[in-house]
């Protein structure tokens, strides 16, 4: 099944541009859809989740036209937003049990053989009797994706779902993500670089509410190939750089300060050629066209 976006638009009331005259074309598997914050990628993500209207533009998913047909694509959807409510004293078992139910399972052996089923995929079994509230930031979001999960659903939108994890959860939950995105769609929103680069085939960047980037992660990365060079420079010498040179980011370590820059040939004067990771390709295309 294949999620189409055509020339999407969206202006709120203060006169914002959340989304202009964004065009996507996703397929099965995992996309991630990079940005900085209020660059519009929730708006898109909650536009296509049938949770707010856009201005104009369409939005397909196989044959269904996700703008006017939201009944349809609440059947086939699983959806994780960056905060979602639940009742924290309710334990996993119980809460999954009654979610299955609003889903249509009336039968309750069949409702517990679903539960069960999940809990173990999102490795959340042993705790199934445990209250909600008392779940760690990783616990809440691979019960999240439990919830997406009810219903089988073709598409799944995930937005910024390892913000304020830790290592161990996020590699849990990239695991995760990476079993479940193996037959369906799902578009994966963040602001989070490593994110896109563990998981996705396929990327996009949004800025100011446009597409800067679109296409194939190895294939962004390819293209900088050669072109990434690293220094490390006095603190003092920062700005003089900053007006010579096309600089992508600046770390400290140790004390010291690293810049990288882009450059189609060798800069000379003491840089060395730097592996190209997608942070160079996030914020290359952020600052071209910014």
């Amino acid at each position: 099944m294949q999620l189409s976006i055509k020339n999407l638009c969206k202006t709120y009331n203060n006169g914002i541009v959340a989304l202009d005259n964004v065009s996507l074309e996703i397929c099965n598997g995992l996309f991630g859809l990079l940005g900085p914050n209020g660059a519009g990628k929730s708006t898109l993500m909650r536009t296509i989740a049938t949770l707010q209207e856009a201005d104009s533009g369409e939005i397909t998913l196989g044959e269904i036209d996700v703008l006017r047909q939201k009944m349809e694509v609440k059947k086939i959807l699983g959806y994780l937003p960056q905060n979602f409510g639940f009742y924290p004293k309710d334990n996993a078992f119980n809460l999954l049990e009654h979610f299955t139910l609003l889903k249509g399972v009336r039968e309750k052996k069949s409702r517990r053989k679903k539960v069960t089923e999940l809990l173990q995929r999102v490795n959340l079994w042993e705790q199934r009797k445990q209250k909600l509230g008392s779940f760690s930031n990783g616990m809440r979001q691979r019960f999240g994706i439990a919830l997406a999960l009810l219903g089988h659903p073709k598409l799944i939108i995930v937005d910024e779902p390892t913000a304020g994890l830790d290592p161990a959860e996020q590699i849990r939950f990239h695991n995760l993500l990476s079993e479940i995105g193996e037959n369906i769609v799902v578009v994966l929103s963040t602001h989070i670089v490593d994110d896109v680069s563990d998981l996705c085939a396929n990327m996009a960047i949004i800025d100011q509410g446009q597409i800067v980037m679109q296409g194939s992660t190895i294939l962004a990365l390819t293209r900088l190939m050669g072109k990434i060079w690293e220094k490390e420079i006095p603190k003092s010498d920062l700005l003089q750089y900053q007006e010579n040179y096309n600089i992508l980011s600046t770390r400290l370590f140790a004390g010291k300060t690293f810049i990288r820059v882009h450059s189609d040939t060798f800069p000379e004067n003491g840089f060395y050629p730097g592996d190209v990771t997608l942070q160079d390709v996030y914020f290359y295309h952020l600052k071209k066209c910014a």
